[in-house]
């Protein structure tokens, strides 16, 4: 393969994925992680690509969300069994906050119908509760994001002034050991920072692929997090350095 082709279709790659690494690109394309290296810097500097720790970013959906319609099925399975990894740690009585993630969503279906108060942003998260009599559920309000069905903005943030949880259970587009948490929006980057401020626990449920990555808008740095849920296939290099940050570890299965 032409070296201009190989490059073109790690746009395609990234744009496709959102994110991907330099070990998965080596794999695919049987070159070494140093020449996709320097096809990354080289697909940087055309404004192509963003360079992440251990991978690339698309910038093409970094002012936009993503659907809730394509987050339902990217990941699916890891998501589902984060999310009842998640749902574990839920008891009786508690206070929660569920943002408008995927993952989310799926905890809310895995929840069972018990005392239980929860403070969310998401449509779909406040419908499936709906269906749980004995589950209170809180809305924020706000402005409408009609691709991920949320509510965002200041009378979001402004109505989580008024609250306090035992635990945020959220989510994220990227995370970076150095940078932080981040997310393609920059009003649900806001919002997320607002829940864990207002959070005795703030529990991140991101599958694997998170890692390493770097979305726009910066959330808070990793160890704001007390805990990290997260799928199997996250490198034992990663895993070590986190804990080295004092931020828990989950794997699901």
């Amino acid at each position: 393969m032409l070296v201009a082709e190989r490059q073109k279709k790690i746009v395609e790659l990234v744009n496709e994925r959102t994110s991907i690494r330099v070990t998965e690109l080596s794999r695919i394309f049987s070159v070494t992680e140093e020449t996709i290296r320097r096809d990354l810097k080289k697909l940087e500097k055309e404004n192509l690509l963003m360079r992440s720790h251990g991978g690339a970013v698309s910038i093409e959906k970094d002012h936009a969300e993503t659907s809730y319609i394509e987050r339902e099925i990217t990941n699916a399975a890891e998501k589902k069994v984060i999310a009842k990894e998640a749902v574990k740690s839920i008891e009786q009585g508690d206070q929660i906050i569920l943002d408008a993630s995927t993952t989310a969503w799926y905890v809310a279906k895995e929840l069972m119908d018990m005392p239980l108060t929860v403070l969310t942003n998401s449509i779909k998260v406040a419908i499936e509760l709906s269906k749980k009599e004995q589950i209170k559920v809180i809305s924020t309000g706000g402005n409408l994001l009609s691709q991920s069905l949320s509510y965002v903005g200041p009378l979001a943030e402004r109505s989580l002034d008024m609250y306090h949880v035992n635990k945020a259970f959220l989510s994220c587009k990227g995370v970076h050991l150095d940078k932080g948490l981040s997310d393609f929006n920059e009003l649900q980057a806001l919002l997320k920072r607002k829940m864990m401020e207002i959070a005795d626990q703030s529990i991140l449920m991101v599958d694997s692929s998170k890692f390493g990555t770097r979305a726009f808008s910066q959330i808070v740095p990793v160890s704001k997090i007390h805990s990290i849920i997260t799928d199997s296939k996250i490198d034992e290099q990663t895993k070590n350095q986190l804990e080295e940050k004092e931020v828990k570890v989950t794997i699901a299965t």
